[in-house]
């Protein structure tokens, strides 16, 4: 296929996509399903022989994960992607966020880098190869819901698919291997106290002063973490506790009956969630037991495993030759560790700018989707030829 020939094919997939709304969120007004973007998906993909299957989430009505495959026989490749985009600000945008716009060798549109782009790439690499006898079968991975729950990545796991024996998940990373990055997890404190009037404290228990306490509890917390724990690998070498949230009371002249923190943790790989979690509710536990204040730690969201793969893994080892590029590890995460936990060599790498994520007027630079559909030929080449 001639390079103009690949540039239309590309550009008119990722318009097709782009064109798609797939938004998921935590707000139900927001929320779409992402059933049409696996289906048109599904419909390319069999067309070029591959077997697909739609898997439905669990008790998440309209999200679907994609399951394609070329080839027989165990192990395998898998390029994996989301389906879903962040929500959009309309009036931040200078174009359309759903009609695929170029401009200076770039594609604009919601989901363009992150990370609907990757799909046209993946299929591009992948059609080069469906007409030849594979050793190892080929599959491409399509999830629902990274960007707000990793709801179709958890389903995944429950189903024990795929069961390949590497995967490249196509985040935008600028083409840069990344074999690691922080997990996350989000938590909210409620402090319940007792409302009066202002003009006499006796008449109730201030939750706004009792939140006090346990801000200044959260970030001891803090610091105990960065002193424990540090990774040169990261920019940000220690975990992070970022409170991002509060909000309490109603009125000044009345004691604060209610106040709720929100905050997030970043811990590096080999942290484990729960015992955070465990931490936090002793911590909590113990300075209820001391002051008698009503409080409560609860999940935002079950929280992203921090995510390492090794340096002598092959797959590792193979995309640092192809890209020319050192290996990295980032703060952001992925769906990495859920396809690890099912036996996959994982890497990070794909087109596009992490920056551009989440930003009006999201944009994929051309060269950099034209030179990922090469790399992936390679990948392809080395695990399934």
């Amino acid at each position: 296929m001639s390079k103009h020939d690949l540039t239309a094919q590309l550009k008119g997939q990722l318009s097709s996509l782009v064109a798609i709304p797939s938004i998921s969120s935590a707000l139900p007004h927001l929320d779409c399903s992402n059933r049409a973007v696996v289906e048109q998906l599904a419909e390319w993909l069999t067309q070029l022989g591959f077997t697909c299957e739609l898997l439905p989430v669990a008790e998440q009505p309209g999200k679907v994960n994609l399951l394609a495959t070329l080839g027989r026989g165990p192990g395998g490749l898998v390029l994996a992607g989301h389906t879903d985009t962040v929500p959009y600000d309309d009036s931040l945008w200078q174009q359309d966020p759903f009609r695929l716009q170029e401009s200076e060798d770039r594609w604009y549109g919601l989901g363009a880098t992150d990370m609907k782009g990757f799909f046209p790439v993946a299929i591009a690499a992948a059609s080069a190869f469906t007409n030849q006898p594979l050793r190892a079968p080929l599959m491409l991975l399509a999830t629902a819901d990274e960007e707000s729950s990793m709801c179709g990545a958890r389903e995944l796991v429950k189903l024990g698919r795929p069961t390949g024996r590497y995967a490249v998940i196509g985040e935008p990373t600028g083409l840069k291997p990344i074999r690691a990055h922080k997990g996350i997890m989000m938590e909210a404190i409620r402090v319940t106290g007792h409302s009066g009037h202002s003009s006499n404290p006796a008449l109730g228990r201030n939750a706004m002063e009792d939140m006090h306490l346990v801000f200044n509890e959260l970030l001891a917390f803090r610091s105990e973490l960065q002193k424990n724990h540090r990774n040169p690998m990261f920019a940000v070498a220690t975990p992070t506790l970022n409170p991002g949230y509060i909000h309490g009371g109603d009125n000044p002249n009345r004691i604060c009956g209610h106040c709720e923190l929100h905050f997030d943790i970043r811990p590096l790989p080999g942290m484990n969630l729960d015992e955070l979690r465990h931490t936090l509710e002793h911590r909590l536990l113990r300075l209820k037991e001391e002051t008698g204040m009503q409080v409560v730690l609860e999940s935002l969201f079950p929280g992203v495993p921090a995510y390492e793969e090794s340096l002598q893994s092959s797959l590792v080892q193979k995309a640092e030759q192809l890209t020319g590029y050192a290996s990295e590890a980032v703060a952001f995460a992925t769906e990495a560790p859920y396809l690890q936990s099912l036996g996959h060599e994982t890497i990070v790498l794909g087109p596009g700018n992490i920056d551009q994520a989440h930003q009006p007027n999201e944009f994929i630079e051309i060269g950099q989707a034209l030179t990922a559909v090469e790399t992936l030929k390679s990948v392809i080449a080395h695990y399934c030829l």
